[in-house]
């Protein structure tokens, strides 16, 4: 297997052609250096992600591949996450401030998680490819960053440019070729008067 398939998601509604072409790839081009204002543009889309009250209850570690800091995030990464995605350009690490001043914030990780997609759509309008983990050791990122019992890690994001299927193992191949495949509408919608 030596070529990509087409990823463009076959929906059964239409949606917008940057939501429909969005994929987590696991091969990055591990010589390409990052497009400074297509990640500027993705993290000024993570700030205006909707936010309860507008708290602004979330944080990134925006980690460029050579540095300490992508090698702190890096070694906390679990199993086959190590393998692959030390090749990306930059690993982001997105954090929800879960308590204020000894009140819980109760939306933090959702907002958080709004905040992680908002920069992944906008990445992906500007031609970055983007894969978000969940696989990573938030004690290690916590203890790395001097993170406070406020924060907690909720998922780490590889960033950069799509790199070649050819120089990829085998293995990693067949995950990228995999269909893509979700479960449809109608099963996930609870109630739909």
């Amino acid at each position: 297997m030596s070529t990509l398939t087409a990823r463009t998601a076959e929906t059964d509604a239409p949606i917008i052609d940057v939501l429909a072409e969005r994929w987590s790839t696991r091969i990055f081009d591990r010589d390409a250096v990052i497009d400074e204002a297509a990640l500027a543009s993705a993290l000024e889309a993570a700030r205006w992600a909707p936010t309860a009250a507008n708290t602004q209850a979330w944080r990134v570690i925006v980690a460029r591949r050579g540095s300490a800091a992508h090698a702190t995030v890096l070694a906390s990464l679990a199993g086959f996450n190590s393998a692959w995605a030390g090749d990306a350009s930059v690993l982001v690490v997105f954090v929800a401030e879960t308590t204020r001043e000894g009140q819980p914030m109760q939306w933090a990780q959702y907002d958080t998680g709004q905040v992680a997609a908002h920069f992944t759509v906008q990445a992906h309008a500007d031609g970055l490819s983007t894969h978000q983990m969940g696989g990573f050791d938030r004690a290690a990122i916590s203890a790395g960053f001097g993170l406070s019992e406020d924060f907690t890690p909720v998922t780490v994001m590889a960033v950069g440019e799509l790199g070649d299927i050819r120089t990829a193992s085998e293995e990693l191949q067949a995950r990228e070729n995999a269909p893509r495949l979700r479960r449809p509408v109608a099963e996930s919608v609870i109630v739909n008067d």
